[in-house]
């Protein structure tokens, strides 16, 4: 086994991509690492794939996929993650914002304090701006209180994780801002974090915009709501169907009692509207169940144009 896989995907980086593998790789000879470099190319348009294919014939330790169109990180790392042969592995973006010099700190804290996962923390931020700042605080605080994972920056890119951790799970969507809920649910809960040093962009613009805060939000509770029910979507339709199915039975019987021509009085219809509503849920729950007991691994071939040195 490799003892390093690093993961870099990647969406229009074509001018930061040569100084960032030659960072790397100074860095891997200077610790003697045995290594491989992924790189994902997530549909990019500014001539980006040439590059890596010059790259990588320059050097036999990178390999790489380039996706048909633009699928978003997600689905980059975890297309890469599926790559990896490193007893450790580390994320990182591609603009150069990510040190590499972090990666055997982050590597030794893996392999010393037996961790699952090792999240960066960029404490002194060259992009501080205050429509940036606040939002992140307010992002990464009402993670932590969700989740009940005491990181500080929860969307940093540079990561380290045991190899096992993401061969465990599957990033879909947006989720990949919270792979480290997700390793937990999974059963790696051992999770540490170390300050790490920001660079500021040299090569081109941010990929992201604000909106990322508002839809971070909302995966937020998506990704607690999945990881905490997937297993037994059961017991939340079922809780919700029987409270529902119970009160809208109550009512009836209490209108049906107390009130003459019943069917024209708004109880009866309130509690017609529970009584489906409960039914509904529990339906909702079996059908659940049924996908949980019967889904298989999603295939994602389909989103690989082409890979070289694999």
């Amino acid at each position: 086994m490799l003892d390093l896989s690093i993961v870099v995907p990647s969406y229009n980086e074509a001018e930061s991509l040569p100084e960032l593998t030659s960072w790397i790789e100074r860095v891997m000879e200077e610790n003697k690492f045995s290594y491989e470099i992924i790189l994902i190319d997530d549909g990019s348009t500014d001539g980006q794939w040439k590059v890596i294919e010059n790259l990588a014939a320059q050097n036999k330790n990178i390999k790489a996929i380039r996706f048909k169109r633009n699928y978003g990180k997600s689905a980059a790392l975890n297309e890469g993650f599926k790559l990896t042969q490193g007893e450790v592995v580390i994320t990182m973006d591609a603009d150069l914002q990510d040190s590499p010099d972090e990666i055997p700190g982050l590597r030794n804290m893996i392999l010393e304090e037996n961790l699952d996962i090792v999240s960066g923390w960029k404490k002194k931020r060259y992009d501080n701006t205050f429509t940036k700042n606040l939002p992140s605080k307010l992002y990464n605080a009402t993670n932590r209180w969700m989740s009940g994972i005491k990181l500080n920056d929860m969307n940093c890119g540079l990561k380290a994780y045991r190899n096992e951790v993401v061969k465990s799970i599957e990033v879909y969507g947006e989720m990949h801002r919270f792979i480290p809920v997700i390793a937990k649910h999974t059963g790696f809960g051992k999770i540490g974090e170390k300050v790490v040093q920001h660079q500021a962009r040299k090569y081109g613009t941010s990929k992201f915009g604000m909106e990322r805060f508002v839809n971070g939000f909302l995966d937020l509770l998506s990704v607690n709501f999945v990881m905490k029910f997937k297993k037994k979507p059961m017991h939340f339709f079922g809780k919700w169907g029987i409270i529902f199915f119970l009160f809208g039975f109550f009512i009836f019987n209490l209108s049906h009692e107390r009130i003459r021509g019943v069917t024209e009085q708004p109880l009866f219809f309130l509690a017609l509207v529970a009584l489906i509503i409960g039914v509904q849920m529990f339906l909702a729950g079996y059908i659940a169940e049924l996908i949980q007991q019967s889904k298989s691994q999603m295939n994602t071939d389909y989103l690989v144009a082409e890979k070289v040195n694999l």
